[in-house]
């Protein structure tokens, strides 16, 4: 049964072959007609909007604790740990080294240390 499949494969790749043009390489390349968008061509666009409903799924992967959305800054915040995690296209990246840690109040270093 292999033996039948890989002949069959055989012949059909042969018959591909001989009704395909071939041209060089480069003439392929440089007449093809693809749009090539470059940096400039692109605009500010507008990011799409996160779910909410995700924040009832959706912990901290480290420890596990719920998390609280920063609409300012497109981030899933956990507020224990310090950390933040962006939101790329409206999809949360919940990679821990991609987080960012975000400065805890002033406050904490004024209290009194024992």
């Amino acid at each position: 049964m292999f033996k039948n499949v890989l002949s069959r494969l055989g012949i059909e790749t042969v018959r591909f072959h001989r009704n395909v043009k071939h041209r060089p390489l480069i003439q392929t390349l440089t007449s093809a007609s693809v749009s090539a968008r470059s940096f400039t061509d692109v605009k500010d666009e507008v990011q799409p909007p996160f779910d909410p409903s995700l924040l009832d799924v959706l912990v901290c992967p480290l420890s596990k604790k719920p998390l609280r959305y920063e609409a300012q800054t497109n981030e899933l915040v956990n507020e224990e740990l310090g950390i933040a995690y962006p939101i790329v296209d409206g999809i949360p990246n919940m990679i821990p080294q991609e987080a960012r840690l975000i400065q805890k109040d002033a406050d904490t270093s004024n209290t009194p240390t024992q």
